[in-house]
């Protein structure tokens, strides 16, 4: 029979220490990311331990610091705070020396720095144990606690928990380690390739020569030469396809397959097949092997449009070919290597995807090595007309028709318009206008009715304000009348007004309500 635990009056051992153990457990199968664990482990351990806060600290061996990775009890400034260099302070000397530290007092000890501006004042008596995490036997990070003095722990006892938690923990807090680095290493990049820019050639699949199309230029021609994961940024319209164009054609990887995929299009219960392949009878109707894209595209480029849109699942699959250059066809058991560009493009908010964890953090910093920004139409609206002229040459050869020119009238409206479709909007705009042409050259009553003004279109109000207001409202009584085919309640309800003051208005103009009700007369006898 177990005997009675002095610290919480339990049974010893099966009742306390494997409780929490299997707890601790039972986070880490459960969660794919070790950030989504790290707090609710370091809260089972202070219940347990009954500490005042504890945290977890990571070493970046590329920068030999020490980080704070998570805290239980501890603010987000404080955290931010808490760095170290190996050797530094308790926690320095821990992950230096491999051996576990403890201070009986910090009010009392030099070697503790409080980093993290702990009140010692308030807090006299409060010990800190720190022991390391190791993976290897090389120090990965430590784990600490802060509490005040209990005579049912002893220091030994305390030890031999957090190395246990510790040991539970190390592998998932390595690969942390290792998320971590390789993130910093994909901002030094990023900001070194920003910092080459240099010279800029217009490409050849690309029409526009405005000053910010003269940057994009300069980006595409930076970074093509390379191997470097690109982010393309911009509205919907904006040609985000040909920049991913251009920066293949103008790399090493030319010859090369160049593979798209729109990541919005494909079903999400194809997505992983399209992306990695299939193996035979691996799922309902996979009835031959099928290579994937990323297959396909060994050796060459993959455009990932839309890549906002993957649904988190695929996310996960995607970051570990961009990691690991490496992934399995759907219901296959070999693991595929290959050697692929990526090129990806949205038109959404990344980072407020990711504050709504529909987007990963890890998966954005390792597509995000090169973030290009294409600007809107209307941000570069000196190229209106070349692109103008550019499809007006080709929807002549794609018709066999003979437009010459845009008017005068018609440029001021093309101008003045937001478009909100951008590039493929002006596009479809000049089709339709080469196809109403009769003449030779596309005037303003050619252009669609959402580019026409009052004057273009001759429909300007003329006279005084009161006359025009006046008939502005009478055929809005008009047409919503038409609407409710005569019924006036309805009508006022719709337009938000009393039936007196829609009567009295319908009075003030003269309009016959009869023939609105005769209306609603002709639609039953039809239904009889």
């Amino acid at each position: 029979m177990l005997s009675c635990c002095v610290r919480n009056g339990r049974d010893c051992y099966g009742q306390s220490e494997l409780p929490l153990l299997f707890g601790i457990s039972t986070l880490l199968n459960g969660s794919v990311d070790i950030k989504d664990v790290l707090y609710p482990i370091l809260e089972l351990m202070n219940k347990y331990i009954s500490a005042k806060r504890s945290m977890i600290t990571i070493l970046n061996r590329d920068q030999s610091t020490i980080y704070i990775e998570d805290g239980y009890g501890i603010t987000a400034a404080a955290k931010a705070k808490g760095v170290y260099r190996i050797g530094e302070g308790i926690t320095g000397l821990v992950v230096k020396t491999g051996c576990s530290i403890t201070i009986p007092d910090i009010s009392k000890e030099s070697r503790f720095l409080n980093k993290t501006g702990y009140d010692l004042m308030k807090n006299r008596g409060v010990s800190f144990i720190c022991v390391p995490i190791k993976v290897d036997e090389q120090s990965v990070g430590t784990i600490s606690i802060f509490r005040l003095k209990n005579d049912h722990f002893s220091v030994v006892q305390d030890v031999e928990t957090l190395s246990i938690v510790g040991s539970l923990i190390a592998q998932a807090v390595k690969v942390r380690q290792d998320q971590l680095e390789e993130l910093v290493r994909l901002k030094s990049e990023n900001q070194k390739l920003s910092i080459e820019l240099k010279g800029f050639k217009r490409p050849a699949n690309i029409i526009g020569s405005s000053r910010r199309m003269q940057e994009v230029y300069q980006l595409v021609s930076t970074v093509a030469p390379t191997n470097a994961t690109v982010l393309i940024r911009g509205e919907s319209g904006v040609g985000k396809e040909l920049i991913a164009e251009a920066i293949h054609y103008a790399s090493n990887r030319a010859n090369m397959p160049f593979i798209k995929v729109n990541c919005s299009a494909l079903p999400e219960n194809l997505i992983e097949s399209e992306l990695f392949g299939h193996e035979k009878g691996s799922f309902t109707g996979a009835a031959s092997q099928r290579k994937g894209r990323f297959e396909l595209a060994d050796h060459g480029t993959i455009f990932l449009d839309e890549i906002g849109d993957l649904p988190t699942i695929i996310q996960v699959k995607l970051l570990r070919v961009i990691q690991q250059r490496e992934f399995d066809r759907v219901g296959g058991t070999k693991t595929i290597k290959t050697d692929v560009r990526i090129i990806a493009a949205t038109n959404r908010n990344l980072e407020e995807l990711i504050k709504q964890n529909l987007f990963r953090e890890d998966l954005y910093y390792r597509i995000n090595v090169f973030p290009m920004h294409i600007p809107s139409l209307r941000e570069r609206k000196t190229d209106i007309t070349t692109l103008a002229d550019h499809f007006i040459e080709k929807f002549n050869n794609m018709n066999n028709a003979s437009v010459k020119r845009i008017s005068s009238d018609a440029i001021d409206l093309l101008m003045i318009y937001s478009w909100p479709g951008n590039i493929r909007e002006l596009e479809n705009c000049i089709e339709r206008a080469c196809i109403l042409s009769v003449s030779g050259v596309i005037n303003s009553e050619n252009l669609p009715p959402t580019l026409q003004t009052a004057e273009s279109s001759h429909t300007e109000r003329k006279g005084p304000l009161l006359n025009v207001l006046d008939g502005v409202e009478k055929q809005m009584i008009i047409d919503t009348l038409t609407s409710t085919r005569g019924n006036i309640v309805k009508a006022a309800e719709i337009m938000g007004i009393t039936e007196r003051i829609i009567g009295l208005r319908i009075k003030k103009y003269s309009i016959s309500t009869r023939i609105y009700k005769g209306l609603r007369n002709q639609k039953n006898n039809e239904n009889e």
